[in-house]
């Protein structure tokens, strides 16, 4: 049993450096990753300012001194004469110097930047491009794994046989730890665990709009509205029949920030462990997110 030290617990004590510990590790590893990201835009900084400097300058004083026939040099010999003066200072009008260094560091942020978005986006493509070549029933022969999960429904209890919202709560734990994920995964809703078709007329029996577009608006609402509107955009839905039984097929990209759901008031992180999803405890999701999230990848 904890004795009291000074009128303080021990053992909130001990809960109380806990906290302060992993609080302090969480900040020193996001210090850590802004450290790396800096280092990267500091570099790119540079080398868009090298090229304001060693390229964009040149062209200007270049195009300059063709219009007044001042230079017969070609080109090259310009640049290179430009490029001597500019390394042993001799330089002239140091002020257009400075602003296109500017202008070039500017370029290579919003070119690093560029890049990163269409490399994330490739590979987003990439990796639903892949999906969406798989047939449904090999997906559903292999059965529930890391990356693929069954749900019997979205909000329709098949042992009460009535409406119950918390099974949305269920479906969206799944999403929610597939989007976490570093690669994704699959949901499909409308079968069994057992991979047994059980179709999607149950659920849309309780829509306003009783067909797969309401489902789906319905689905994309309760992303919505429970993990973000932003992350609406990583999830793909689509629509299979097989036996005259509909099947919703849900993709999922992994998220670009952590997502989190909030139950009884707290916010939690899931992510998926072999083949099910749990939420982690403070000190696990402060280092997984910080791990996860790493230069933005």
């Amino acid at each position: 049993m904890p004795f009291a030290l000074g009128g303080r617990c021990t053992r909130c004590l001990f809960f109380g450096f806990n906290r302060q510990s992993f609080v302090k590790r969480f900040f020193l590893k996001l210090l850590t990753i802004w450290k790396q990201k800096l280092k990267l835009y500091f570099l790119a900084a540079w080398v868009g300012a090298g090229a304001g400097i060693f390229l964009l300058a040149p062209s200007y004083e270049y195009i300059s001194s063709r219009e007044l026939d001042a230079d017969p040099l070609s080109s090259i010999e310009f640049v290179i004469t430009q490029f001597t003066d500019v390394v042993t200072g001799q330089m002239s009008h140091n002020n257009i110097i400075l602003f296109y260094a500017e202008i070039g560091a500017l370029l290579g942020l919003l070119s690093l930047a560029f890049y990163q978005m269409i490399h994330r986006r490739m590979a987003d493509l990439d990796s639903l491009t892949v999906e969406l070549e798989k047939d449904l029933l090999p997906i559903i022969r292999q059965g529930e794994g890391a990356h693929l999960e069954f749900k019997s429904s979205l909000r329709w209890d098949m042992q009460e046989t009535r409406v119950n919202k918390a099974l949305e709560t269920v479906v969206l734990k799944t999403i929610a730890g597939f989007l976490n994920s570093h690669v994704g995964g699959t949901l499909l809703i409308g079968v069994a665990d057992d991979g047994e078709i059980l179709g999607l007329e149950n659920d849309y029996k309780t829509l306003k709009k009783p067909d797969s577009d309401g489902f789906e608006q319905t689905l994309m609402t309760v992303i919505s509205q429970q993990l973000g509107t932003d992350v609406c955009a990583d999830v793909h839905v689509l629509f299979h029949t097989i036996d005259n039984k509909d099947v919703c097929r849900a993709i999922i990209s992994p998220a670009h920030r952590p997502v989190f759901l909030t139950q009884s008031n707290t916010p939690k992180l899931f992510v998926r462990t072999g083949g099910g999803t749990r939420d982690l405890n403070v000190q696990e999701t402060l280092e997984y997110a910080a791990n996860r999230w790493k230069l933005g990848k």
